[in-house]
């Protein structure tokens, strides 16, 4: 079955583009966490980043930062939050690849909130022993 943006990246469901090239395009989001927060969403629908291809993986990062680019100059948002969540498990609700590209101002008393575990004593040097590539 399709994911919603493989819909509309076949043209099958409405969306507003801002950007459309060959491996990607670039929608609003029709949920918003800011006005202007769109998605890099790419054409083939590579469920989570590991199964990306790197030089796909580059384009879509290379887009996402024109996409950071225009949204600071038209928007005049003083940042930007990207996040990609990669599987269910990070609350990836479509899964299909995408970026999400919010604009934030400062002041606008928006969190991204993610609750912090903290390491025992040793064990940052343990995860880092076996995390190490």
């Amino acid at each position: 079955m399709k994911t919603i943006f493989e819909k509309i990246v076949d043209g099958e469901l409405p969306s507003v583009k801002i950007h459309e090239d060959e491996y990607c395009v670039v929608i609003m989001d029709i949920n918003p966490i800011k006005k202007g927060h769109c998605l890099v969403v790419s054409k083939k629908p590579y469920e989570i980043l590991a199964e990306c291809p790197q030089d796909i993986l580059c384009h879509l990062i290379l887009v996402a930062q024109q996409a950071d680019k225009n949204l600071r100059e038209k928007l005049h948002c003083d940042g930007t939050n990207l996040i990609i969540n990669n599987g269910k498990a990070a609350n990836q609700q479509v899964p299909h690849l995408h970026i999400h590209i919010m604009p934030r101002y400062t002041g606008d008393n928006n969190t991204v909130a993610v609750p912090h575990d903290k390491y025992s004593d040793g064990e940052i040097e343990e995860y880092g022993k076996l995390l190490k590539f």
